[in-house]
């Protein structure tokens, strides 16, 4: 399965627990995350989309951590069938 499928799932599934899913842009600051989760009663985490078996870089790696430390929920995504985990994961905290 391809990336791209696996991020519309994602954004149809948040779409459907009633959030919302952007695209993270950051000009200049390269290896940030690829989606923003925003779920209803303000719970929100970070996503990396990446196809099946593929591993984020070093790069992505260290932003991740970044974020992790700042109390950021970020997750890594490589199959459609870690959707609900990660997504119930993100509105239990």
């Amino acid at each position: 399965m391809r990336e791209k499928v696996i991020e519309q799932k994602l954004v149809s599934e948040v779409k459907r627990r009633g959030g919302i899913c952007p695209k993270w842009v950051s000009p200049g600051y390269d290896g940030m995350p690829d989606r923003i989760v925003l779920l209803p009663d303000r719970h929100f985490g970070f996503v990396e989309v990446k196809a099946p078996g593929q591993k984020p870089r070093p790069l992505q790696l260290a932003r991740h951590k970044l974020l992790r430390e700042l109390g950021y929920p970020t997750h890594i995504l490589d199959g459609v069938e870690q959707i609900g985990g990660i997504l119930d994961e993100i509105q239990s905290t």
